[in-house]
């Protein structure tokens, strides 16, 4: 799967590509991210991306031209592979990211073009022109698109094959419409809090059945509208 991001501020990028489960994916080519520069495209001899709104109001808008320019860019390289493209914006008005959104697009045989708005956005003829897909992360605003763009590559990374060891999304939070289970490891004593002796037992049916039993605790005292949602 490949992903090209389009962004202002390239160096938000250089740590998430170069550490922890991104960075092995990357060299295990599970993955490619490429980060494009936005203003390498632009055509105002000011090297301006942004200008103001039509209509009066505050902030700055992203132009068309040098962004239609990088989306067009992106394609053409994305092109080579024969695979479907889908061009992603993160904006506040988007479908809510969940488990459920990042299994979908783990799934699809399919590489991506993210825009990262900044500003107040990008000119809403980008997302006529191009079709693009809007995501959202919650109900808040961030400065830029850049945040919400890692939190969306790397909720849908570690669902590809390959990218986690074999096992490791079987018990986490929302695989199963749960929250995880609480976890424990060394010291046995903690300041007089003891690790759960039924962890130490060494009978796997009875610590799942405790697991499943906390799960359920856990969910129902810090997401109970996901117990909901099940009934």
């Amino acid at each position: 799967m490949k992903f090209i991001v389009l962004t202002l501020f390239k160096e938000m990028f250089d740590a998430f590509v170069t550490t922890s489960i991104i960075k092995r994916t990357i060299e295990k080519d599970i993955v490619s991210i490429d980060v494009v520069d936005i203003r390498d495209f632009t055509q105002d001899k000011h090297n301006r991306v942004d200008f103001p709104p039509y209509g009066g109001g505050s902030g700055m808008i992203i132009s068309a031209e040098p962004l239609s320019l990088a989306i067009d860019h992106s394609i053409e390289i994305l092109k080579q592979d024969n695979k479907d493209i889908e061009i992603l914006y993160m904006s506040p008005r988007g479908k809510v990211l969940n488990y459920n959104l990042s299994k979908e697009y783990a799934s699809k045989e399919c590489n991506y073009i993210i825009i990262c708005g900044h500003y107040e956005g990008i000119d809403e003829r980008i997302i006529e022109e191009y079709n693009v897909k809007e995501i959202s992360i919650g109900d808040y605003v961030l400065t830029g698109g850049e945040l919400a763009c890692q939190v969306f590559m790397d909720s849908v990374i570690r669902l590809l094959p390959g990218a986690l060891s074999e096992g490791s999304l079987d018990e986490e939070s929302h695989t199963n419409k749960l929250l995880e289970y609480p976890q424990y490891t060394k010291p046995y004593d903690f300041r007089g809090r003891k690790v759960p002796d039924i962890l130490l037992s060494g009978h796997h049916k009875n610590i799942a059945d405790y697991r499943k039993q906390e799960s359920i605790r856990i969910t129902k005292k810090f997401r109970p509208d996901l117990i909901d949602k099940q009934n």
